[in-house]
């Protein structure tokens, strides 16, 4: 693997946690730190952490003397750090914090408990010096105490305690303990012109000191280069290594790489295979309760749309991909439903999961030739196909379901559905009938009908093809010819109805709008209130003010929003004489509206991505909606909405990676591979530009200015190295087989390598060099398949 030259001003991403595919990683205990260069007080190359908010920080950070010149704010340095290499638990830096001293930093987390360092020091002046090493612990403790100097066995090393830790500094030289603003151990180094000085430190955080202090001076013993020679071997045999003709890309896609596997666990008594978490940062990893059972959603189970991006972001490692498939299917219960988010303590959401699984398990197939997870899923897989349509998620029985909840479409702040901003809507999503939803399940029945074909079990998805004929009816029945863009619509007329308000008022009193509608319309009741503890009315709507209502809609339909609440009526209406909400006063504010269906957003796109309209269809959708810069193109990417309402700009104009990649992929379908190069390079101006001002991933991006709006180093972040992949036509089934399709639609060359594996995709040919050293150039831009 290549050694890296990464400094101010370059893509970075500095995180440290325990890797799962060496051991160590404790899903119940995790922590992890972060590497800042000149940040926090003082400024400092410091290791930053909170042990999960079980302390309010925790930094580590050396200090380097010599004489009277003292050398901490890596600014001050003659030459500034710069990253050389990284893995998920592994960090190695040089930099001359004195004038001719050159150093090296490495930082290795061995376990979820314990970090570890080495630094390297070496004299490149022509006389002798006397350099001290500080290493520098400053701990601000929930309870307990900040670190301070200690003994134990004899040992100095420096100990505190917070949040039922007990956090110790242990190194190596003899250290002493320094007087001074920050505790501190520091050794004193003889070093001779030429001559090169290795300190090594361990900072350990179990229950106890003595625990800590066993752990930290047990690791230091170890043999460092044994273990570091570990690592870069699983590094090597994991991932691809990618040179473009823009370094930061380069940095990028594999930093992507990396923070990936840094968001697995081990597999668990609850999972067969190991799973991950969104994110894993340093005020993550800690639950009170001791089984997982409080974390917070991002800890809390792997989704399907986030386990399709996950696989697309680890082409060198299947085995995670497979495995995350294998998780959901362990768990499919006797109805033959699979869990949305199954997780490693036993999490599960109790609600169907997105239809991506049969899809996932296809892709994994054709990136591998392996059939053998083909065989082992198809029936769990064909068994949840059928599972959606059940009268427990088609309520009008119509063969088309509904989703039943936010969560399971991959978008939760969809504003049609979201309860919590002020200008969404808040509309029952069990109401809607989505195209997205219907394109998902049709792209999964193709698939099923493409492995059972493998399989050589075609006569066991005939019923699928006919659903799958009647699904594409569905979606095509939605498309809007002016808006060039398919539509939602509502269940129960098959329309896509327009907002407008019905009535308003106060509370304490029937509303009596008495209008005609034309057409059927479903109804928003939305009560604005300002007292402290309301309960939830009762709402009852009749079609004329003197009759009898025709709906009641019960207090537990209502759900709390920002300011008050909302329900959606379970009828629909094309008179509407009064409605009376009962529970209410007069300082309550009531608005009845008909259900704003003409929303346009990200997923619309997704029969694109199943390859359901004809190709004129899909060329007016490309070019009049998504290429369209007043409607969908936007210099980061394909934003989540249109248009924004006021307010809404951080949630309508969020670019999404995940979709942004099925749209991408949708695109390809269709032969628009320019295209798709120019989205995936809109993509990677977003992500470079906050691994450079921030040194971190984000979980969105703004598709206007490229900010950061989601957690920091979330998996919905990470570089579409994927799209990028796919967009070069290149697909490596393993170091001996490589598919070719197309060409390089970017603007340089572009070389892979993996285990001994050479591609040099240029712009008029391809040569492939296996580690054999047998060599096959290919010029056809035909789909081709080259073996060793």
């Amino acid at each position: 693997m290549r050694e890296w030259n990464l400094g101010p001003g370059d893509p970075l991403c500095l995180t440290l946690s325990a890797d799962a595919r060496l051991g160590g990683a404790d899903y119940l205990n995790d922590h992890t730190w972060e590497l800042e260069i000149g940040n926090g007080q003082p400024p400092a190359l410091a290791l930053r952490t909170s042990f999960g908010l079980r302390a309010r920080s925790m930094r580590l950070f050396p200090r380097f003397s010599e004489g009277r010149q003292t050398a901490t704010h890596p600014s001050e340095f003659p030459s500034p750090p710069r990253l050389r290499s990284f893995a998920p638990n592994f960090l190695a830096l040089d930099f001359s914090p004195l004038d001719e001293l050159d150093l090296r930093a490495e930082y290795w987390m061995a376990t979820s408990q314990i970090l570890a360092g080495r630094f390297t020091l070496t004299n490149l002046a022509s006389k002798p010096r006397k350099i001290r090493l500080q290493l520098c612990a400053v701990l601000n403790p929930l309870d307990g105490k900040a670190c301070a100097e200690s003994q134990i066995q004899l040992v100095n090393v420096l100990t505190g305690s917070t949040g039922g830790l007990a956090p110790l500094l242990y190194m190596t030289g003899g250290p002493a303990p320094v007087l001074g603003p920050y505790p501190s151990l520091a050794v004193d180094l003889d070093l001779a012109p030429g001559a090169a000085r290795q300190i090594t430190w361990a900072l350990a955080a179990l229950t106890s000191a003595q625990e800590s202090f066993d752990a930290a001076r047990k690791l230091v013993s170890r043999s460092w280069d044994s273990d570091q020679a570990r690592i870069e071997m699983t590094r090597a045999s994991d991932l691809f290594d990618i040179q473009t003709g823009d370094p930061d890309w380069d940095a990028a896609f594999a930093l992507a790489q990396t923070s990936a596997l840094r968001l697995f666990f081990p597999a668990s008594e609850h999972l067969p295979n190991p799973s991950f978490v969104q994110s894993r940062g340093p005020d993550q990893g800690y639950t009170a309760k001791g089984d997982g059972a409080d974390y917070p959603l991002a800890w809390s189970g792997q989704t399907p749309l986030e386990t399709y991006y996950l696989a697309s972001l680890l082409p060198g490692a299947p085995r995670f991909a497979r495995g995350l498939l294998k998780n959901f299917l362990a768990i499919q219960n006797k109805e033959s439903a699979l869990d949305l988010r199954p997780g490693l303590a036993g999490q599960r959401a109790k609600m169907q999961a997105t239809p991506l699984l049969a899809s996932l398990a296809w892709e994994l197939h054709q990136s591998s030739g392996d059939e053998t997870l083909l065989s082992e899923s198809f029936q769990g897989l064909l068994a949840f196909f059928w599972s959606w349509f059940s009268p427990a998620h088609d309520r009008d029985r119509d063969g088309l379901p509904e989703w039943d909840h936010i969560l399971q479409s991959g978008w939760e702040e969809n504003p049609l559905f979201d309860i919590w901003q002020a200008w969404s809507q808040g509309v029952d999503i069990s109401t809607v009938e989505h195209s997205a939803l219907h394109a998902m399940l049709a792209r999964e029945a193709a698939c099923l009908i493409l492995i059972a074909e493998k399989l050589n079990r075609g006569n066991e998805v005939e019923l699928v093809k006919r659903q799958a004929e009647a699904l594409e009816t569905a979606v095509q029945s939605t498309w809007d010819e002016h808006a060039a863009l398919y539509q939602y619509r509502d269940r129960d007329t098959d329309l896509t109805s327009e907002g407008s308000i019905i009535a308003k008022g106060r509370g304490g009193k029937p509303l009596k709008p008495k209008v005609k509608i034309e057409g059927r319309v479903r109804l928003l009741i939305e009560v604005k209130t300002k007292r402290p503890a309301p309960k939830r009315p009762e709402a009852r709507i009749a079609e004329f003010a003197t009759k009898e209502p025709l709906e009641v809609i019960a207090p537990e339909s209502f759900q709390w929003r920002n300011g008050g609440m909302v329900a959606t009526s379970h009828r629909v209406y094309e008179r509407v004489g009064r409605v009376e909400v009962l529970g209410l006063t007069s300082a309550d504010h009531i608005t009845v509206r008909a259900v704003d269906l003409t929303q346009q957003d990200h997923t619309l796109f997704l029969p694109l991505w199943a390859g359901l309209p004809d190709q004129q269809r899909a060329q007016t959708l490309i070019g009049r909606a998504l290429l369209n810069p007043k409607r969908f193109d936007r210099r980061f990417g394909i934003p989540a909405c249109a248009e924004s309402p006021k307010g809404a700009d951080a949630i309508c104009q969020a670019m999404h990676l995940p979709w942004n990649q099925l749209i991408g992929e949708g695109m390809l379908e269709y032969g628009f591979r320019d295209e798709a190069a120019r989205l995936t390079m809109n993509l990677m101006e977003a992500v470079i530009q906050n691994l450079k001002q921030n040194r971190a991933f984000s979980g969105r991006y703004h598709a206007v200015t490229g900010a950061a709006l989601g957690e920091r180093n979330a998996l919905t972040g990470l570089a579409p190295l994927g799209l990028f992949l796919q967009t070069l036509g290149v697909t490596v089934h393993s170091s001996t087989r490589v598919r070719l399709e197309g060409r390089n639609p970017f603007p340089w060359p572009v070389t892979i390598r993996y285990r001994g594996l050479t591609i040099q995709r240029g712009m008029d040919s391809t040569e492939i060099i296996f580690h054999n050293g047998k060599s096959v150039t290919v010029t056809s831009l035909a789909p081709c398949v080259v073996e060793m």
